[in-house]
C-alpha cells in the first residue's frame, strides 16, 4: 500500500508537477485503471449474488481486502508521480491486465479460479513494485512481503478448503503488518487535490457499477408498473447515498481540510480517510449492488433474510463510513449518520416480513432524515 516516501531515491526530473507548484491532477490513464479496478470489487456481488451466508461475507472480506491494499500502493504510486513515460504507461496497463483477470475470477476465487486470481494478483504486486522502485529504492524492503501474499493467495488455490481460508488470512495480515515490520523509511508528499479527485472518481464510478446491476437485474424481465418502480427505488437509494457525500460537500470540504493540514500529516489523514474510511463505504455499495439486483423483479415481494440484510447492512455501512471519514479530517457531524446506520440495519426486517419495495423505501427516507436533521442542526450552530 503506502509504501515508502517519493522523495527518497528520485530523480528531480522525475518528480511530479505537484513538487514544482502546480497541481496534480487525476490522468486519465488513472481513470482507466479505475475502471478495471472497479470491474474487479463489483464481481464481489457475484459472491452474494444467492443466499448471504456468514462465509460469504468472510469470502467478501478476504478478497476486498487483498484488491483494497494493492489499488491504495497504486494511488500512492501515482501521487508521487504521474506514470508519463511510455514505459510506465506500458507497466500499468499490465498491472490493468493483472486486475481484470483477478476480476474474472473473483465469483470462484475459493473453487475453481483461486490459482487464476493468484496469478493475476501477483501480477499486480510485481508490476506495482517495479514501478514504485522508480520512485522510491525504499520501497524493496516491503515488495517481499507483498510478493509473499500473492504466493499465499496462490497456495489457497491449490489447497482449497479451510486451509485456503487461513492461507488468506495469513496474505492479507503479512500485508497489514509489513509497513510495522519494515519500517520503510521516506517522506510522502500528498498532493491534496490529487487524492481527493481520484477516490472521489473511485466513489462515482462504483455507484455507476451499482446502478448497472439495476439494469442486469432486470435483463430478460418485461418492464412493467412494479419493474419500473423497483428500479426507481434502486436508483433513489444509489443517489441517496451520493448527495450522502458528494451533496453535501464533503469532498470539497476534505480536500479544504487536507490543503490547511502541514504536510508532515497529511500522509496519516489521507490513511485514516481514504483507505481505512473507504472500506466501509465501499463494501456497503457492493452490499446494497447485490441486494438490488435480487430487489429489482420482486419488488413486491418478500426476500430471503440474507438480501434483505445486504440492502440494509449495505446502506448502514456506507453511512457508518462517510461518519469515520468526517471524523478522520473533522469535517462534519457524525452521530445523525452513526444513528441512521442502526436504523437501516432495523429495516432489513421489513424486507423479510412486508416487502423488498417497502424496506428499499424505508431506507431512502431514513437517509434523507438524517441529512435534513444534520443540514438543520449545523445551521442552528453556525446562527
Amino acid at each position: 500500500m503506502s509504501e515508502g516516501g517519493p522523495e527518497a531515491g528520485q530523480p528531480a526530473q522525475a518528480r511530479r508537477p505537484a513538487q514544482a507548484g502546480l497541481p496534480l491532477r487525476v490522468s486519465t490513464l488513472e481513470l482507466f485503471f479505475d475502471l478495471v479496478f472497479v470491474f474487479a470489487i463489483t464481481q464481489l456481488t457475484g459472491i452474494l449474488s444467492h443466499d448471504v451466508t456468514v462465509l460469504d461475507g468472510v469470502r467478501v472480506l478476504l478478497v476486498f481486502g487483498a484488491l483494497w491494499w494493492m489499488y491504495g500502493g497504486y494511488v500512492w504510486l501515482s501521487n508521487a508521480r504521474t506514470p508519463v513515460r511510455t514505459p510506465e504507461r506500458l507497466l500499468m496497463l499490465l498491472g490493468m491486465a493483472g486486475y481484470l483477470v483477478v476480476g474474472l475470477a473473483i465469483p470462484h476465487a475459493f473453487g475453481r479460479d483461486g490459482v487464476a486470481f493468484g496469478i493475476g494478483y501477483l501480477i499486480v504486486v510485481v508490476i506495482h513494485g517495479w514501478l514504485y522502485q522508480q520512485v522510491n529504492r525504499n520501497i524493496a524492503r516491503v515488495v517481499p512481503f507483498n510478493l509473499a501474499a500473492a504466493l499465499l493467495i496462490i497456495g489457497a488455490g491449490v489447497v482449497l478448503g479451510w486451509g485456503a481460508y487461513v492461507m488468506w488470512a495469513a496474505a492479507l495480515a503479512i500485508q497489514q503488518l509489513s509497513p510495522l515490520i519494515t519500517r520503510v523509511r521516506g517522506r510522502f508528499a500528498i498532493s491534496p487535490s490529487h487524492f481527493v479527485e481520484r477516490h472521489g472518481a473511485l466513489i462515482i464510478v462504483v455507484f455507476g457499477e451499482s446502478v448497472v446491476d439495476i439494469g442486469i437485474g432486470a435483463e430478460g424481465h418485461r418492464v412493467t408498473v412494479s419493474l419500473a418502480l423497483s428500479a426507481v427505488l434502486g436508483l433513489a437509494l444509489v443517489a441517496a447515498l451520493w448527495w450522502a457525500f458528494f451533496g453535501v460537500g464533503d469532498d470539497d470540504r476534505a480536500e479544504e481540510a487536507m490543503l490547511r493540514a502541514d504536510p508532515e500529516a497529511r500522509p496519516a489523514l489521507a490513511l485514516a480517510a481514504y483507505f481505512f474510511a473507504y472500506i466501509p463505504m465501499l463494501l456497503g455499495i457492493v452490499a446494497l449492488a447485490s441486494g438490488v439486483k435480487q430487489a429489482i423483479v420482486n419488488p413486491g415481494s418478500t426476500l430471503p433474510a440474507g438480501p434483505s440484510v445486504a440492502l440494509g447492512c449495505g446502506v448502514g455501512l456506507f453511512l457508518a463510513g462517510t461518519a469515520a471519514f468526517r471524523h478522520a479530517l473533522r469535517i462534519g457531524a457524525e452521530r445523525y449518520r452513526l444513528a441512521a446506520a442502526g436504523a437501516c440495519l432495523a429495516a432489513s426486517a421489513l424486507g423479510v416480513t412486508v416487502s423488498v419495495a417497502a424496506e428499499m423505501a424505508l431506507l431512502i427516507l431514513i437517509v434523507a432524515a438524517a441529512l435534513v436533521v444534520e443540514n438543520r442542526r449545523t445551521d442552528t450552530v453556525e446562527a
